[in-house]
């Protein structure tokens, strides 16, 4: 029997009490019974999640990058397999190594300085190929080197970080940087996969962890919003304003046609968390008709049913214009209309 078969069957055999057939210690994984999840999500944004060194792709493919502001000029260069970012203003320069590149496609960098955590002050663009101000830090003005480095960040913001860009980097809210894994491993986000895996290994029925996509709306919203920020989050930190924008758990549950107890508003009734984002418009349209269809209980759109993001859920730039998000507060757009919230 194949060995995806094999595993299928000892968890079905489980399942039903029966007797089975355990295989050789080890010889489970996630790819033994998922393997086109197993192959497609480490290849994620989310899969990567930060990039370590030699390892840093984007850098690596940028070997050079200089940009100016407020003064101070900004330098990453990569040497013998690292990439340096240096500040200089006209008085003198602060030099570090990039130890942790976060993100994958706009990527801001994290320093340790002197025992204190930093977000460098600016960021790449794939957009523009280069280097712009940080996402958050337009208002920010430095004051000497340090500050154009970067911005000091509290340890309830840099565990957050860790946390939702690797895996093992944190325990018991405290940072655990030696056993870091780039990216989000399967256990992650399905908890109890591991004790699943070593049950079997040890030729013992395991319960396998809990389907994610059968969650309700707001609960997967709320799953979701550990990392990309929960209504409740934004809400009690007013963060209000086109910066929630990239909050896309918080904006959604501010559409009109978010139900918390339906499964086709989720988070997943979109996005295939195992798979690179779908940037086609009519990749949405199916998931929009799941509801506004030609049913007397639903609206239907009376001027097309498809490309129905374009209208209904509008690009909103930030960063000067260098980042570009859609708005996930789906609602009719009308021109001139203020940004809600």
């Amino acid at each position: 029997m194949a060995r995806s078969k094999r595993a299928a069957t000892i968890w079905l055999a489980a399942a039903a009490g029966m007797a089975w057939a355990a295989p050789p210690a080890g010889d489970v994984t996630c790819a033994t019974c998922h393997p086109a999840e197993a192959r497609s999500q480490p290849k994620t944004a989310m899969g990567i999640g930060i990039e370590l060194p030699p390892d840093q792709e984007t850098l690596k493919a940028h070997p050079k990058l200089t940009f100016e502001k407020y003064g101070y000029t900004y330098t990453i260069e990569r040497k013998g397999g690292t990439s340096m970012y240096t500040v200089r203003d006209g008085a003198g320069e602060l030099t570090l190594p990039i130890r942790y590149a976060f993100g994958v496609h706009m990527q801001t960098y994290v320093f340790d300085y002197r025992g204190r955590y930093y977000e460098s002050m600016v960021s790449y663009y794939p957009k523009i190929g280069g280097l712009a101000v940080t996402l958050g830090d337009e208002q920010r003005r430095p004051h000497n080197l340090v500050e154009a480095m970067g911005r000091e960040t509290p340890n309830s913001e840099i565990t957050a970080c860790f946390g939702c860009h690797g895996t093992d980097g944190v325990s018991r809210g405290r940072l655990t940087l030696d056993s870091l894994k780039p990216g989000l491993t399967c256990e992650h986000c399905h908890a109890g996969a591991d004790a699943h895996l070593q049950g079997l290994s040890q030729n013992k029925p395991a319960p396998p962890p809990a389907k994610l996509g059968a969650m309700a709306a707001e609960d997967m919203s709320n799953f979701c919003g550990q990392c990309h920020r929960t209504w409740e989050f934004i809400v009690r930190l007013r963060q209000f304003g086109e910066m929630n924008v990239r909050f896309q758990p918080y904006r959604l549950a501010n559409s009109k046609c978010f139900l918390g107890d339906d499964k086709r508003i989720s988070c997943t009734a979109c996005h295939n968390p195992h798979a690179d984002l779908a940037t086609g418009s009519s990749s949405y349209d199916r998931a929009c008709l799941a509801c506004h269809t030609s049913k007397p209980a639903q609206k239907v759109c009376p001027t097309s049913q498809t490309n129905c993001v374009t209208c209904h859920m509008p690009k909103v730039e930030r960063a000067e214009g260098h980042a570009v998000f859609s708005d996930h507060q789906i609602r009719i757009v009308r021109p001139g209309d203020p940004y809600p919230n």
